[in-house]
Protein backbone atom coordinates (compact mmCIF):
# COMPACT_ATOMS: atom_id res chain seq x y z
CA UNK A 1 0.00 0.00 0.00
CA UNK A 2 1.51 3.70 -0.71
CA UNK A 3 2.77 5.27 1.85
CA UNK A 4 0.53 8.41 3.20
CA UNK A 5 2.35 12.14 4.31
CA UNK A 6 0.85 12.22 7.27
CA UNK A 7 -0.25 15.61 6.61
CA UNK A 8 -2.06 14.38 4.06
CA UNK A 9 -4.41 12.35 6.01
CA UNK A 10 -7.38 14.75 6.01
CA UNK A 11 -7.53 14.53 2.09
CA UNK A 12 -8.70 10.78 2.98
CA UNK A 13 -11.47 11.26 5.25
CA UNK A 14 -13.26 9.45 2.78
CA UNK A 15 -12.45 6.65 0.58
CA UNK A 16 -13.86 7.80 -2.72
CA UNK A 17 -13.19 11.01 -4.04
CA UNK A 18 -14.44 12.78 -7.45
CA UNK A 19 -12.42 15.81 -8.01
CA UNK A 20 -13.15 18.17 -10.66
CA UNK A 21 -10.28 18.67 -13.30
CA UNK A 22 -9.45 22.10 -15.28
CA UNK A 23 -11.52 22.70 -18.15
CA UNK A 24 -9.12 23.95 -20.36
CA UNK A 25 -6.45 26.25 -18.57
CA UNK A 26 -4.20 23.55 -16.30
CA UNK A 27 -3.85 27.31 -14.39
CA UNK A 28 -6.64 26.26 -12.65
CA UNK A 29 -5.75 23.04 -11.39
CA UNK A 30 -5.97 23.16 -7.56
CA UNK A 31 -3.80 22.14 -4.95
CA UNK A 32 -5.81 19.67 -3.51
CA UNK A 33 -6.13 17.76 -6.90
CA UNK A 34 -2.09 17.54 -7.12
CA UNK A 35 -1.95 16.03 -4.04
CA UNK A 36 -5.27 13.48 -4.45
CA UNK A 37 -3.20 12.21 -7.86
CA UNK A 38 0.14 11.75 -6.05
CA UNK A 39 -1.61 9.70 -2.95
CA UNK A 40 -4.23 8.25 -4.78
CA UNK A 41 -4.47 3.85 -4.88
CA UNK A 42 -6.44 3.99 -7.67
CA UNK A 43 -7.92 6.20 -10.39
CA UNK A 44 -11.25 5.90 -12.28
CA UNK A 45 -11.05 7.99 -15.44
CA UNK A 46 -12.99 8.76 -17.95
CA UNK A 47 -10.59 8.43 -20.21
CA UNK A 48 -6.91 6.93 -18.37
CA UNK A 49 -5.41 8.09 -22.24
CA UNK A 50 -6.27 11.64 -21.49
CA UNK A 51 -5.60 11.41 -17.08
CA UNK A 52 -2.22 10.22 -18.11
CA UNK A 53 -1.79 13.08 -20.23
CA UNK A 54 -3.19 15.67 -18.07
CA UNK A 55 -0.63 14.05 -15.12
CA UNK A 56 1.88 14.21 -17.11
CA UNK A 57 1.20 18.18 -18.44
CA UNK A 58 0.80 18.85 -14.57
CA UNK A 59 4.24 17.42 -13.75
CA UNK A 60 3.08 14.99 -10.95
CA UNK A 61 3.70 11.20 -10.31
CA UNK A 62 1.30 8.85 -9.05
CA UNK A 63 1.74 5.15 -8.09
CA UNK A 64 -2.30 4.59 -8.49
CA UNK A 65 -3.34 2.17 -10.93
CA UNK A 66 -5.54 3.94 -13.53
CA UNK A 67 -9.01 2.16 -14.76
CA UNK A 68 -11.16 3.19 -17.30
CA UNK A 69 -14.70 4.40 -15.85
CA UNK A 70 -17.17 5.96 -18.51
CA UNK A 71 -20.96 5.03 -19.34
CA UNK A 72 -20.36 1.91 -20.85
CA UNK A 73 -18.80 0.15 -17.67
CA UNK A 74 -19.92 2.50 -14.92
CA UNK A 75 -22.56 0.12 -13.60
CA UNK A 76 -20.03 -2.98 -13.54
CA UNK A 77 -16.99 -1.15 -12.33
CA UNK A 78 -18.87 0.72 -9.65
CA UNK A 79 -19.27 -2.74 -7.85
CA UNK A 80 -15.69 -3.11 -7.97
CA UNK A 81 -14.86 0.25 -6.78
CA UNK A 82 -17.29 -0.10 -3.76
CA UNK A 83 -15.52 -3.44 -3.29
CA UNK A 84 -12.28 -1.50 -2.94
CA UNK A 85 -12.68 1.03 -0.93
CA UNK A 86 -14.17 -0.97 1.50
CA UNK A 87 -10.90 -2.51 1.68
CA UNK A 88 -9.48 0.82 2.21
CA UNK A 89 -8.16 1.23 -0.88
CA UNK A 90 -8.32 5.64 -1.88
CA UNK A 91 -10.38 5.99 -4.88
CA UNK A 92 -9.57 9.40 -7.22
CA UNK A 93 -12.42 9.59 -9.75
CA UNK A 94 -11.36 11.84 -12.44
CA UNK A 95 -13.31 13.43 -16.21
CA UNK A 96 -11.74 14.60 -18.83
CA UNK A 97 -12.71 17.57 -17.87
CA UNK A 98 -14.75 19.43 -15.32
CA UNK A 99 -16.41 17.51 -12.15
CA UNK A 100 -17.44 13.64 -12.56
CA UNK A 101 -21.19 12.73 -12.51
CA UNK A 102 -22.27 16.29 -14.29
CA UNK A 103 -22.85 15.20 -17.37
CA UNK A 104 -19.80 12.69 -17.42
CA UNK A 105 -19.05 8.79 -15.37
CA UNK A 106 -19.62 9.29 -12.24
CA UNK A 107 -23.65 9.70 -10.83
CA UNK A 108 -23.80 5.88 -10.68
CA UNK A 109 -20.72 5.74 -8.40
CA UNK A 110 -22.58 7.87 -6.06
CA UNK A 111 -25.02 6.47 -6.22
CA UNK A 112 -23.96 3.00 -5.70
CA UNK A 113 -21.83 4.20 -2.65
CA UNK A 114 -24.58 5.81 -0.50
CA UNK A 115 -26.46 2.83 -0.74
CA UNK A 116 -23.61 0.57 0.42
CA UNK A 117 -23.25 3.29 3.02
CA UNK A 118 -19.14 3.82 1.76
CA UNK A 119 -18.26 7.84 2.19
CA UNK A 120 -17.82 9.66 -0.99
CA UNK A 121 -17.01 13.35 -0.97
CA UNK A 122 -15.49 15.93 -3.86
CA UNK A 123 -12.78 18.21 -4.71
CA UNK A 124 -14.49 21.17 -6.68
CA UNK A 125 -12.90 22.72 -8.93
CA UNK A 126 -13.30 24.38 -12.55
CA UNK A 127 -16.85 23.75 -14.13
CA UNK A 128 -18.12 24.63 -17.69
CA UNK A 129 -21.57 25.25 -16.32
CA UNK A 130 -21.24 28.25 -13.81
CA UNK A 131 -18.03 29.95 -15.73
CA UNK A 132 -20.54 29.90 -18.88
CA UNK A 133 -23.46 31.02 -16.61
CA UNK A 134 -21.68 33.99 -14.78
CA UNK A 135 -20.24 35.31 -18.19
CA UNK A 136 -23.35 34.96 -19.70
CA UNK A 137 -25.07 38.40 -18.54
CA UNK A 138 -28.13 36.72 -18.01
CA UNK A 139 -30.05 36.07 -14.50
CA UNK A 140 -27.83 34.11 -11.81
CA UNK A 141 -30.85 34.33 -9.36
CA UNK A 142 -32.25 30.79 -10.45
CA UNK A 143 -30.77 28.52 -12.83
CA UNK A 144 -31.14 25.13 -14.31
CA UNK A 145 -28.60 22.79 -16.60
CA UNK A 146 -30.22 20.44 -19.02
CA UNK A 147 -27.28 18.66 -20.01
CA UNK A 148 -26.73 18.11 -23.63
CA UNK A 149 -28.93 19.13 -26.08
CA UNK A 150 -31.09 16.28 -26.92
CA UNK A 151 -30.85 14.45 -30.16
CA UNK A 152 -33.99 12.39 -29.99
CA UNK A 153 -37.03 14.30 -31.40
CA UNK A 154 -39.40 13.73 -28.70
CA UNK A 155 -36.79 14.58 -26.13
CA UNK A 156 -35.88 17.97 -28.05
CA UNK A 157 -39.37 18.50 -28.49
CA UNK A 158 -40.43 18.05 -24.62
CA UNK A 159 -37.21 20.80 -24.08
CA UNK A 160 -38.33 23.01 -26.54
CA UNK A 161 -41.56 23.21 -24.72
CA UNK A 162 -40.06 23.98 -21.23
CA UNK A 163 -37.76 26.69 -22.57
CA UNK A 164 -40.82 28.20 -24.09
CA UNK A 165 -42.03 29.58 -20.18
CA UNK A 166 -38.90 28.73 -18.43
CA UNK A 167 -38.71 31.12 -15.75
CA UNK A 168 -35.08 29.95 -14.78
CA UNK A 169 -31.87 31.04 -16.76
CA UNK A 170 -31.57 27.46 -18.69
CA UNK A 171 -27.79 26.07 -19.20
CA UNK A 172 -26.72 23.51 -21.85
CA UNK A 173 -23.89 21.59 -23.66
CA UNK A 174 -23.80 21.34 -27.51
CA UNK A 175 -21.62 19.91 -30.19
CA UNK A 176 -19.90 22.72 -32.35
CA UNK A 177 -20.61 20.65 -35.09
CA UNK A 178 -24.58 21.11 -34.53
CA UNK A 179 -24.62 24.89 -32.62
CA UNK A 180 -25.77 26.26 -35.56
CA UNK A 181 -28.48 24.37 -36.32
CA UNK A 182 -29.43 24.33 -32.89
CA UNK A 183 -30.01 27.81 -32.38
CA UNK A 184 -31.60 28.46 -35.74
CA UNK A 185 -34.14 25.67 -34.50
CA UNK A 186 -34.55 27.36 -31.29
CA UNK A 187 -34.97 30.77 -32.62
CA UNK A 188 -37.40 29.03 -34.88
CA UNK A 189 -39.44 27.58 -31.90
CA UNK A 190 -38.99 30.76 -29.03
CA UNK A 191 -39.00 33.54 -31.22
CA UNK A 192 -35.85 35.59 -32.28
CA UNK A 193 -35.57 37.73 -29.93
CA UNK A 194 -35.43 35.51 -26.27
CA UNK A 195 -31.45 36.26 -25.26
CA UNK A 196 -28.49 33.16 -25.64
CA UNK A 197 -25.29 33.35 -24.93
CA UNK A 198 -23.25 31.03 -26.55
CA UNK A 199 -19.78 30.50 -24.72
CA UNK A 200 -16.59 28.55 -27.04
CA UNK A 201 -13.10 27.71 -25.47
CA UNK A 202 -14.00 28.64 -21.84
CA UNK A 203 -10.49 29.44 -20.43
CA UNK A 204 -8.44 28.56 -23.14
CA UNK A 205 -6.53 31.44 -25.46
CA UNK A 206 -9.45 31.52 -27.80
CA UNK A 207 -12.26 31.82 -25.09
CA UNK A 208 -15.11 33.73 -26.66
CA UNK A 209 -18.77 34.54 -25.77
CA UNK A 210 -20.70 35.30 -28.42
CA UNK A 211 -24.27 37.24 -26.71
CA UNK A 212 -27.08 38.38 -28.39
CA UNK A 213 -30.97 37.15 -29.50
CA UNK A 214 -31.10 33.69 -31.03
CA UNK A 215 -31.99 35.31 -34.06
CA UNK A 216 -28.80 37.52 -34.75
CA UNK A 217 -27.00 34.80 -33.02
CA UNK A 218 -28.70 32.00 -35.66
CA UNK A 219 -27.00 34.65 -38.73
CA UNK A 220 -23.87 34.74 -37.10
CA UNK A 221 -22.96 31.33 -36.82
CA UNK A 222 -24.50 30.15 -39.98
CA UNK A 223 -22.07 32.76 -42.28
CA UNK A 224 -19.19 30.89 -39.41
CA UNK A 225 -20.28 27.33 -40.55
CA UNK A 226 -20.28 28.01 -44.16
CA UNK A 227 -17.21 29.35 -43.94
CA UNK A 228 -14.05 28.36 -41.74
CA UNK A 229 -16.62 26.43 -38.96
CA UNK A 230 -17.40 26.45 -35.55
CA UNK A 231 -14.74 24.88 -33.09
CA UNK A 232 -14.24 23.82 -29.53
CA UNK A 233 -16.25 23.12 -26.61
CA UNK A 234 -19.59 25.10 -26.47
CA UNK A 235 -22.02 25.83 -23.76
CA UNK A 236 -25.20 27.30 -24.68
CA UNK A 237 -27.02 29.70 -22.22
CA UNK A 238 -30.83 30.66 -22.81
CA UNK A 239 -32.68 33.44 -21.28
CA UNK A 240 -36.17 32.86 -18.88
CA UNK A 241 -38.96 33.04 -20.87
CA UNK A 242 -40.62 37.04 -21.34
CA UNK A 243 -43.33 37.67 -19.20
CA UNK A 244 -46.73 36.06 -20.93
CA UNK A 245 -45.05 33.37 -22.78
CA UNK A 246 -46.06 29.52 -22.93
CA UNK A 247 -47.77 27.39 -24.32
CA UNK A 248 -47.39 24.67 -26.74
CA UNK A 249 -44.32 25.56 -29.33
CA UNK A 250 -45.26 26.78 -32.51
CA UNK A 251 -44.67 24.29 -35.43
CA UNK A 252 -42.07 25.05 -37.81
CA UNK A 253 -43.18 26.64 -40.88
CA UNK A 254 -41.34 24.97 -44.12
CA UNK A 255 -39.52 28.25 -44.81
CA UNK A 256 -38.23 27.75 -41.12
CA UNK A 257 -37.50 24.26 -40.88
CA UNK A 258 -35.60 25.16 -44.59
CA UNK A 259 -33.26 27.45 -42.47
CA UNK A 260 -32.58 24.29 -40.30
CA UNK A 261 -31.46 21.73 -42.99
CA UNK A 262 -29.49 24.33 -44.03
CA UNK A 263 -27.61 24.94 -40.78
CA UNK A 264 -27.24 20.79 -40.39
CA UNK A 265 -26.28 21.16 -44.04
CA UNK A 266 -23.58 24.17 -44.15
CA UNK A 267 -22.40 21.92 -40.09
CA UNK A 268 -21.51 18.57 -42.97
CA UNK A 269 -24.28 16.55 -42.98
CA UNK A 270 -25.55 15.78 -46.36
CA UNK A 271 -28.36 17.67 -47.31
CA UNK A 272 -30.78 14.99 -48.72
CA UNK A 273 -30.31 13.56 -44.93
CA UNK A 274 -30.95 16.87 -43.52
CA UNK A 275 -33.93 17.33 -45.00
CA UNK A 276 -35.25 13.66 -44.03
CA UNK A 277 -33.66 13.96 -40.28
CA UNK A 278 -35.43 17.21 -39.74
CA UNK A 279 -38.90 15.87 -41.95
CA UNK A 280 -39.17 13.44 -39.45
CA UNK A 281 -38.61 15.15 -36.47
CA UNK A 282 -41.33 17.67 -37.42
CA UNK A 283 -43.76 15.60 -39.07
CA UNK A 284 -42.78 17.19 -43.17
CA UNK A 285 -42.70 15.88 -45.79
CA UNK A 286 -39.28 15.15 -47.26
CA UNK A 287 -38.89 15.71 -50.19
CA UNK A 288 -40.86 18.86 -50.23
CA UNK A 289 -38.71 19.92 -47.52
CA UNK A 290 -35.67 19.07 -49.73
CA UNK A 291 -36.64 21.34 -52.28
CA UNK A 292 -37.98 24.03 -50.44
CA UNK A 293 -33.92 23.95 -48.71
CA UNK A 294 -32.40 24.06 -52.10
CA UNK A 295 -34.34 26.82 -53.11
CA UNK A 296 -33.41 28.96 -50.11
CA UNK A 297 -30.25 27.82 -50.96
CA UNK A 298 -30.00 29.46 -54.26
CA UNK A 299 -28.68 28.32 -57.57
CA UNK A 300 -25.22 27.59 -57.88
CA UNK A 301 -24.68 27.34 -54.05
Amino acid sequence: MQVLDPSEDWLWDAPIVLAATPIGNLADTTQRLRMLIRSAEVIACEDTRSTRHLIQALGEHTDARLVSLHEHNEASRSAELIEQARSGSRILVVSDAGMPAVSDPGRRLVAAAIEADVTVTAAPGASAVPTALALSGLATDRFTFGGFVPRKQSDRRALLERLQHEQWTTVLFESPHRIAATVAEFAAALGNHRRVAIARELTKKYEEILRGELGELAEVLAVRQRGTGIKGEIVLVVDKAAPGDGGEVDPLSVQEAASVVLQSAAAGERLKAAAKRVAGEHGMNASELYDAANRLRGPGS
